[in-house]
Formats: C-alpha cells, structure tokens, sequence
C-alpha cells in the first residue's frame, strides 16, 4: 500500500513549500520527508553539536520576546555575553508561529557560533533542523522522537528525582540531562523543588564518561549559582536571572565568567 507524506510548509512568502511524498513502504516514506526537509532548510544541524555541547556552561531558556519587541537584539546580547545553548520555551504557540521564532534563534546561534534548542516539538526540531531537542519527562517517547529527527541532532531529557536522573544517565536517545527545579519557580507552577540533594546526587554519581547535565530551576541570582557550584553543578539552565535582567548582556556575561572560574567536574 503506497503512503503518502505531507510535511508541514517551511519558510514565508515565495520561499514556503510543501513537501509531499508517495512512496511503497513507511520507513522510505519517513525517509524521504526528513531528506526533503533537511535539503530546503536555510539552516543546517551543527555537526559537532555534541562535542559542542560537552563544553557547554550557560544555557538560557526564554520566550520569542514579543513583548518587548527584541528578539534580535536580546539574542545578539546573551550570546555575546556567553550563553552557549539558547532555547525557545513558549507554550501555546502554533506550529508556524515557533518555526518562524526558531529560524531568528538559528541566525543568532550561526552568528554567535552557539547552539540553539527547541523544546517538546520533534516536527518544528525537525523543520528548522535544530541542533538541540529538549524533552521532559511526558512529552514525546525518546524513540518516537529519534525517528522523527534522526541520529544527528543532541536531545535533552529534564528529571526532578533521583530515580529520572540515574534513568536519564541510561536511557537510549539521551545526550545530555537536566536536574531539578532545584528551587520552586514560577516557570513550572505546581512543581515541587528537587532542592540541592539532587544536585549533590547527580554529582556523586557521575563520571568521566557519564552524559552531561545541568542545574536548572529559581538559578535566579549570583548566590544562588554559587550554591549549585557548591553542590557540584558546572553546568545551568537560567531563565529569569538573564531574561528579567535589566542589562541581559551583562548577567550573561557575569553567570559565564563565573562558570569559567570553576574547575571541571568528573562529567
């Protein structure tokens, strides 16, 4: 029975396209949709992604800015200052409204030499061929999102406990993971904080060979970087510190230069 693959349009205006496939099997048919993605995209995955991620510090997580009117600006700002990851986490846009935000996140990370990252979405990753895709702990299954993306691109799994953090060093798929909200945050309303302990945990019992990961979650002040430093993390994802910043440019540069100044852990 032939399938037939209808990709969602990428681009605007006389650029856009639909990619349509019929092909005899459904392995060819996927195939054929992520070839034809892949060929028209403006932006390519970075090939080094992972050995790039390896060396990450700072990660910024931060919506499209369209209430302050400075997307452009904003990215220009952090990544000069030493944000190596910046993602894109706005719940509740469409398909077409994330794409077109990814593809400004995607010029700044080429300008900048940066990564760039889409959250939960493995269809709108795979349209502006993201470098980076995040997952927690209920979105789309690791292996689902694997054959919708392909080998190449990092994904990243978030854990609140123990038990998902050791799952997540396992898991088949995983690139790197996230630990936390070590402090409750208004970002993941409801959300009980993990605390410092998962920190301290994640710390012991990684290693030289282990998946990266990063502290995430309330890393709204210098302080309180200090005291994920001291609890063995060398690695964070900040939102409000950087985004809520009077001067963005700044805090990013300060979070990096104090990161720096931290001798590498075992992972």
């Amino acid at each position: 029975m032939p399938y037939l693959v209808v990709s969602t349009a990428i681009g605007h205006g006389e650029g856009s396209h639909l990619v349509i496939c019929v092909t005899s099997d459904r392995s060819s048919a996927c195939a054929a949709r992520r070839a034809s993605l892949a060929q028209r995209s403006r932006f390519a995955v970075v090939p080094d992604s992972r050995t790039r991620l390896a060396d990450a510090r700072l990660y910024l997580c931060t919506d499209s800015r369209s209430r302050e009117g400075d997307l452009v600006d904003f990215l220009d700002a952090v990544l000069a200052g030493g944000v190596d990851i910046v993602q894109l986490r706005e719940k509740g846009l469409e398909a077409a409204d994330e794409i077109r935000f990814l593809e400004v996140f995607a010029a700044a990370a080429e300008r900048h030499g940066a990564l760039f990252a889409a959250n939960d979405r493995a269809d709108v990753a795979l349209a502006v061929r993201a470098p980076i895709l995040h997952l927690g702990q209920h979105d789309l299954p690791v292996p689902v999102a694997r054959r919708i993306i392909g080998d190449e691109p990092v994904i990243g799994r978030s854990t609140h406990a123990r038990d998902e953090f050791d799952a997540g060093q396992l898991e088949s798929g995983v690139d790197y993971v996230c630990a936390g909200p070590t402090w409750a945050t208004p970002t993941k309303p409801g959300r009980p904080a993990a605390g410092v302990q998962l920190l301290r945990h994640a710390a012991r019992v990684t290693g030289p060979e282990s998946r990266p990961w990063f502290a995430i979650g309330g890393i709204e002040s210098v302080e309180r970087l200090n005291d994920v430093i001291a609890a063995g993390a060398r690695r964070v994802v900040v939102v409000r510190a950087i985004t809520q910043a009077e001067d963005p440019g700044e805090m990013a540069r300060t979070f990096a230069s104090r990161l720096a100044g931290v001798p590498p852990s075992r992972s």
